[in-house]
């Protein structure tokens, strides 16, 4: 091997994504004729609405397809600076606001454009997979803080003065939560805006799954919303991919200080340009407010089945897992059948034909998290094969 080969930059170091790493294998034994329950995929199992499509089609018809700003449309900037202030009570304006292909890359710009060597980032553990990587891209330092599945996942006051420092330079939040289901009380929310605020650290708030809510004891909030000194050191990262089913229409949004949007917009405008410009024509229809039932709807199907999932779950000898309140994922404890993580799900995968995502990538070994975003058969038959599954190991 060429010693150029052992050479890489901090983006050459990056590793593939767990979820959509085992995702892809579920799909490929599925086609290769083996029964596969994939549970493992984070995207809804619902069409986009047909406004959108026919938004979407009809800029296309118009010939709309050629470059926008690299921060996007502007009047989809204006709606999405409208949508930040009505539903978030987030203060902010276009100027703020930037458009991107996915929230994924929204949520990469800002840690980007913010972050770098010597800098700490603070990750919450149970985290989203891409979280680290995208820390790790930049050169600065993960810093990691266990939560617990008996406080919610949530960090405690104590947990977080701990692992402050003067290099802290950002935290991940991500309510409600991948791989967790949970979502962040107002008390821990205004804790962490006042350690932010105090200690001079931005957030970043990733509100993905805002709309898909469960429980009115566990509303979403956004942390912006809360003051004018936290909404002055927040970054609100949102998208279309979940609440609309919009996934492979890859468009995300953000809204950040005055002084880092124009780092991002900088940043976008010579890495992807703008967001393909027929979808952002979708994406304006969507923030309308046009396909608010059928969001709706979908919203409570996933609720149905969260009850679903959970109830069934819990009833397996050995397996325990906190009630999810949000998103469409259930984040299962399996650690008491001798096994780690990723051997129980090769084994649920292999011998069982459900595809689950381990517990490690999220930073959370002994677990492993099963996605709610099929349907009702789907979602019996997968438990019942995880059954079997514990049967065996005992």
């Amino acid at each position: 091997m060429s010693k150029i080969q052992n050479i890489s930059g901090f983006m050459g170091k990056m590793q593939p994504s767990a979820t959509l790493s085992i995702t892809s294998k579920a799909k490929e034994l599925k086609a290769a004729g083996r029964d596969i329950c994939s549970m493992s995929a984070g995207e809804p199992d619902f069409d986009t609405p047909q406004a959108i499509k026919d938004a979407c089609i009809k800029a296309l018809e118009e010939g709309k397809i050629g470059y926008t700003p690299a921060s996007g449309l502007p009047e989809l900037r204006q709606a999405v600076a409208d949508k930040f202030m009505k539903e978030n009570n987030i203060k902010t304006s276009m100027a703020q606001c930037v458009v991107a292909p996915g929230a994924k890359f929204s949520v990469f710009t800002a840690v980007a454009t913010l972050c770098g060597p010597g800098d700490e980032v603070i990750l919450l553990s149970p985290y989203w997979v891409s979280y680290p990587e995208m820390v790790t891209a930049t050169g600065a330092k993960i810093v990691v803080i266990e939560t617990k599945a008996e406080n919610n996942f949530e960090v405690t006051e104590e947990q977080l003065a701990a692992a402050v420092t003067e290099n802290t330079k950002l935290l991940i939040l991500n309510s409600p939560s991948n791989p967790c289901g949970s979502i962040y009380s107002l008390e821990t929310l205004q804790m962490i805006a006042k350690s932010a605020i105090d200690n001079d650290y931005m957030v970043l708030s990733d509100e993905i799954y805002e709309k898909l809510v469960f429980d009115e004891k566990y509303p979403h909030i956004s942390i912006a919303s809360l003051s004018d000194e936290i909404n002055e050191r927040t970054i609100t990262v949102n998208g279309l991919s979940k609440a609309y089913s919009m996934t492979g229409w890859r468009l995300g949004y953000l809204t950040a200080p005055l002084w880092l949007a124009k780092r991002i917009i900088a940043f976008q405008s010579h890495t992807t340009s703008n967001a393909t410009t027929f979808a952002q024509y979708g994406a304006l229809e969507a923030l309308k407010g046009s396909v608010d039932d059928e969001v709706e709807a979908m919203r409570q199907a996933f609720a149905e089945r969260s009850k679903l999932i959970y109830e069934l779950v819990n009833d397996i000898d050995g397996l325990s897992a906190v009630k999810p309140t949000g998103a469409f994922y259930l984040f299962i404890d399996v650690s008491s059948f001798g096994l780690n993580d990723e051997e129980f799900a090769d084994r649920l995968l292999e011998e069982y034909e459900v595809a689950a995502i381990p517990g490690a990538p999220f930073g959370a070994p002994g677990f492993i998290r099963l996605s709610y975003a099929c349907d009702e058969a789907t979602i019996r038959k997968a438990v019942q094969r995880l059954a079997a599954c514990c049967d065996s190991l005992r």
